[in-house]
């Protein structure tokens, strides 16, 4: 029987075929460069121009892996897609550029709870091209301390998502807004604004259960009493 299991099995597993997609993403504009690499739709890694490092985005749960010489790659990379983009925008007449207004969502990482520090997530997604900035306010004042901004993120129809993260400690009553800019959008930005907002337990359900509970002991009582009353009757 084991035998015949494991030649099963041996079977099986042969005839599973699993696709799996690399991705390797390299662009660049005047302001702005990206390099990354990323598998089945997630970054694996990305490379940090600005503090001049590769940084590696895999979840802790998973393997540890490395990417020796990809930043110097990438490096290199930019190079030549900088020689490229002046050369296509030389020989290729301009034309009528395509824009999509991305959208924007505020969210909370976790459970909320007063005095406890959380992060409030911008998701901002469906646009193109980059660039876009994020910026946000506590109580209508600029905020820029504990202000992080992901890599672009290309989906499958041509635009992308990118994420802003700010840090923060609830406290009731505190308002806290994300702005988007982008040159697609009709105004030029759009807001979306996030409230702290902890919800206390009612006082129905308490409430409800101590009335219900005073009402049986009437009953009890009043059962015994006439009760007792019968049996002086008879």
């Amino acid at each position: 029987m084991y035998g015949v299991l494991l030649m099963l099995a041996l079977i099986v597993s042969t005839e599973t075929q699993v696709v799996n997609r690399d991705v390797q993403f390299v662009g660049c504009s005047d302001t702005e460069r990206e390099f990354l690499i990323g598998f089945d739709g997630e970054e694996l890694w990305h490379a940090d121009f600005i503090r001049k490092e590769g940084v590696v985005t895999v979840p802790d749960f998973a393997d540890p892996i490395g990417f020796p010489g990809f930043y110097e790659t990438g490096v290199a990379l930019m190079e030549v897609c900088k020689q490229n983009l002046a050369l296509n925008i030389k020989v290729y007449k301009p034309t009528d550029e395509q824009l999509a207004p991305p959208d924007a969502s505020v969210y909370s990482e976790g459970d909320v709870v007063l005095g406890v520090q959380n992060t409030l997530i911008c998701h901002v997604t469906g646009l193109f091209p980059p660039p876009v900035n994020v910026s946000w306010t506590k109580n209508n004042q600029i905020v820029t301390e504990d202000v992080s901004l992901s890599q672009y993120r290309r989906k499958n129809d041509g635009t992308f998502n990118i994420f802003s993260s700010l840090k923060f400690t609830p406290a009731e009553g505190d308002i806290y807004s994300c702005t988007v800019y982008h040159k697609a959008l009709e105004s030029r930005f759009i807001t979306k604004t996030w409230e702290v907002d902890v919800a206390v337990p009612g006082v129905g359900p308490a409430v409800f259960c101590g009335v219900g509970l005073s009402l049986g002991l009437l009953g009890v009582a009043a059962g015994t009493f006439f009760l007792i009353k019968l049996n002086n009757c008879n």
